[in-house]
C-alpha cells in the first residue's frame, strides 16, 4: 500500500519503520507546517498528529476519498462531526484511543472486571496512567477509554483528575521522562485492592497495530474501531 504519514513525530517515525517492514510505501510525510498535501497516490492515511491539526486531517481525507486511521487524542468534542462528514462522503474512518493488540485486549479484560465489581459497593475504582513528558494530553485518550468502559458497566457517573466525589471515577495522570505508556486500574476496599495493569515496553506496539488497521481498513467503508480489526467483544 500507498501510506500517507500525517504527523511524522517519533510515532510516525516507529510507522514508518514498521509500514516498510511490512512491504509498504510512505509516499507523503506531512508535519503541522505541511499545507495543501495531496493524497492523489495514497492508499489509507495514518493521522497521529497534534489535537489543533487531527480534526483538518481526517476531513481531508474523508473528502479526497481516502481511507483514514487516526490515533491522535485530545480532539474527540468533534468525533461525531467526522461520523457525520464520513457517512456524507461515504467514506472510511477508523479512531483508536490506543491502537496497542495488547492494549486492546486489556480493554476487554477492563469491562469484565467492571462488571464483576458493579455490586460491591465497598470497592473504589480509581486509574493511574504513565507517560513520557512530551504527551500534550491529561488524562491519556486511553485512560479516558477505560473510565468510559467502567462507567458503562456501572453505577459510576464521570471521572475526574481532581479528588473524586461520589460515583466519579479519579485518574491520576504522571509525566515521567522516556515512559513509553503504563495503565493501572485498581479496585480498593478498606481490606483488600484488585488491580489490572498494561506496560507498553516500546512505541512499536503501538506502531505495529496501527500498521494492521491501516491494512484492514484501506478496501473498505464506513466507521470502525479497533475491536473490528481484531474482531473481539
Amino acid at each position: 500500500m500507498n501510506i500517507a504519514l500525517l504527523g511524522y513525530g517519533k510515532m510516525g517515525k516507529a510507522i514508518e519503520n514498521i509500514a516498510i517492514k511490512r512491504g509498504h510505501q510512505i509516499v507523503l510525510k506531512a508535519s503541522r507546517d505541511t499545507k495543501d498535501y495531496s493524497l492523489e497516490s495514497v492508499d489509507v492515511a495514518i493521522d497521529f498528529s497534534l489535537p489543533s491539526s487531527a480534526f483538518e486531517n481526517i476531513s481531508n481525507c474523508i473528502q479526497q476519498h481516502t481511507p483514514v486511521i487516526s490515533g491522535t487524542t485530545g480532539w474527540l468534542e468533534n468525533y461525531e462531526d467526522i461520523v457525520s462528514l464520513c457517512n456524507q462522503y461515504k467514506g472510511t474512518f477508523l479512531y483508536a484511543s490506543n491502537f496497542s493488540l495488547g492494549v486492546n485486549i486489556f480493554f476487554e479484560v477492563n469491562k469484565t472486571l467492571a462488571k464483576l465489581m458493579k455490586d460491591l459497593p465497598e470497592y473504589k475504582a480509581n486509574i493511574e496512567e504513565i507517560h513520557h513528558t512530551q504527551k500534550l494530553d491529561a488524562p491519556s485518550g486511553t485512560a479516558i477509554t477505560l473510565a468510559e468502559a467502567i462507567i458503562k458497566q456501572s453505577d459510576y457517573k464521570n471521572w475526574t483528575l481532581d479528588t473524586p466525589k461520589p460515583k466519579e471515577i479519579g485518574i491520576l495522570a504522571k509525566r515521567i521522562e522516556n515512559v513509553s505508556g503504563t495503565h493501572e486500574i485498581n479496585y480498593e476496599s478498606e481490606v483488600d485492592c484488585i488491580s489490572i495493569k498494561h506496560t507498553a515496553h516500546s512505541r512499536e506496539g503501538f506502531a505495529l497495530g496501527a500498521v494492521i488497521a491501516a491494512e484492514w481498513i484501506h478496501d473498505k467503508t464506513g466507521v470502525y474501531t479497533m475491536k473490528d480489526v481484531l474482531n473481539i467483544g
